[in-house]
Parts: structure tokens; sequence; C-alpha cells
């Protein structure tokens, strides 16, 4: 039985949901059985034993369910920048920070992968991540618009930024097409190479 399933089966008389997590794990599980494009809100909204008008109240609309709850991930990425020492190198600060933020405990692996093969590949959510792509480079060029005394619009922490997001999202495929590898180390290769090529 699935999580879709047992949710289904329960969704009378159940306790309403009060965690993103929870309902995009089960959209997600729709989302795996039948595809994305045949997921409707209502599916998800049933599959969840809530109503649709609640289903809205966590997700503005079901492209932003497969993200999960996205915005406290990036307030912790934030609040983990905010304590680095200073004398820690701006580029080990973001090293350490975006491999960490790539690193789920185990029993998420699955999930995760699921997870962000849908958003790297399904065409509609591939143009919806423009908008979370851009929230998260923020928070990098913020930082690092702090760390080199720069105002956050220059072109150097958004370039540092766009760097970032880049080497992320080039460690997703990686690891999306070679099953087994970690997913934070391949992030922390990712900026030691692009190191390496700067160096050169």
């Amino acid at each position: 039985m699935t999580i879709a399933d047992s949710s289904r089966s329960s969704s009378r008389g159940r306790t309403p949901l009060t965690s993103k997590a929870t309902l995009s794990r089960i959209g997600l599980e729709l989302f795996i059985e039948r595809g994305f494009d045949q997921v409707t809100v209502d599916d998800i909204a049933e599959a969840a034993g809530i109503g649709r008008r609640t289903f809205f109240r966590y997700f503005p609309s079901k492209n932003d369910l497969p993200w999960g709850d996205f915005e406290a991930l990036l307030d912790q990425l934030e609040s983990h920048l905010d304590t680095v020492d200073h004398e820690v190198p701006l580029f080990d600060a973001l090293r350490t920070a975006v491999s960490e933020f790539n690193r789920f405990p185990g029993d998420d692996h699955a999930l995760h992968r699921n997870r962000m093969e849908l958003l790297l590949t399904n065409p509609t959510l591939v143009a919806h991540s423009t908008i979370r792509y851009e929230a998260w480079r923020t928070v990098i060029a913020e930082f690092t618009a702090r760390r080199l005394n720069k105002p956050t619009d220059h072109l150097q922490p958004k370039t540092i930024g766009q760097i970032c997001l880049g080497i992320s999202v080039s460690a997703h495929y990686q690891w999306l097409d070679q099953a087994g590898q970690s997913l934070p180390e391949l992030i922390d290769s990712g900026f030691q190479l692009a190191r390496d090529v700067f160096l050169t």
C-alpha cells in the first residue's frame, strides 16, 4: 500500500494535515504513481483527507508542492550562513553551506531523488523552478555581498550566486544519473572543480 492509498483509506474522520512536508510526500507519491500532469489538486486533497481550500493554505499551486517546505530550508540556509565565522574563507563557507543544504537523512534519499527527477525533467516544473532558484540565489548573493562589503545587486555577488546554483544543479543531474553517489560529496567536488578551473 502506498502513502496515497493509506491516506485515502483513512480520510474520513482523520485529523487534518498540519505539515507541508506530509502533504508534499502524499503528492509526490501520487505523481510517481500516475505522472505529474495526470494528478490534480483535487486528487491530492482527497488522498490527504483535506479539502481543496485547505490545500491552498499550504501551497499556492500544484507546481509548488514538489518543493515541499522550501521556505523553511532557505531559512535554515540563511541561518547557517549567518553563523559562519568571518575567518572562514568565502569559498569554503559557500562550499560547506551548499553541500549541507543538500544533505538528507538516509530514509529521505529515495524521496528526494524522485522529487529532483520530477523537478529537473518535467517541462512545467522546470519553467516554474526559476522562481525557487531566484530565491535560493538571493540568499547566497546576500551573504556574499555582506562578506565582500558590496551591494546585493553588485555583479560579483550575483555572479557567485549563479555559479553556486550551477554547481548544485549539475551535481543533482550527476546524482540522478549515477545511483549510489553522495549528493553532498558531488556538490563538494563541483566546488573544487570550479575553483581549479578559475585558478588554472
